[in-house]
């Protein structure tokens, strides 16, 4: 059964200012370690005056701790980078990296204060971010009997597929898109529909 679940839709940035420190959060979609790692070294690019650029990515469903990433980058040690991926792995949002630019404002904090410094951070970024849903998808490829055609067409949006291409040769042949969760009634559903002369091929 595949999971769906929220990402963030675009690169979404708040500001904070914490007993004189000014807090900028940035939130983005990273799909993967490496597009966290880019997306952490462009805000440094962007800030390289800040006192800190403290980090956190969870590059995979919300709660998968299978490709995280974090740093203090110079803040006492686990002040930011795990408060930080502990806030983003108890949120409802995957796929995601969020930098804390920090620039010091002659207040310090103390390592509590931090720790709720940067959690609120990342807390703030996320309540207003723009989300979309992730749907994991298959492209399979059908091959049926023409006067099942019309019917076939009937059927494809109940199980949210979409028609990439068609081929017309022997048979009609339709190249779709679907969620994977649907390709098990997918297919039980063309065998009924084609008395079992329908092929399902995944791409």
């Amino acid at each position: 059964m595949s999971r769906r679940y929220l990402i963030p839709a675009a690169t979404h940035r708040v500001e904070d200012t914490i007993k004189r420190s000014r807090f900028i959060s940035t939130a983005a979609h990273t799909p993967d370690t490496d597009s966290a790692k880019a997306f952490v070294a462009e805000i440094k690019e962007e800030f390289p005056d800040a006192t800190h650029n403290c980090w956190a990515f969870a590059a995979g469903p919300p709660g998968d701790t299978a490709h995280v990433g974090m740093s203090d980058d110079g803040e006492p040690h686990g002040t930011a980078g795990k408060p930080m991926l502990n806030t983003l792995l108890h949120s409802e949002v995957g796929e995601i990296t969020v930098v804390v630019t920090r620039y010091f404002g002659g207040t310090k904090l103390g390592t509590g204060g931090l720790v709720r410094a940067y959690s609120s951070m990342v807390n703030l970024v996320l309540d207003t971010l723009p989300t979309k849903e992730m749907v994991e998808t298959v492209t399979v490829t059908a091959t049926i009997p023409y006067q099942s055609v019309t019917l076939f067409k009937r059927m494809h949006p109940d199980f949210e597929a979409d028609i990439l291409d068609e081929q017309f040769g022997v048979d009609a042949a339709f190249t779709l898109s679907m969620p994977e969760e649907h390709l098990d009634g997918f297919t039980k559903k063309l065998a009924e529909l084609t008395d079992g002369r329908g092929t399902i091929e995944q791409n």
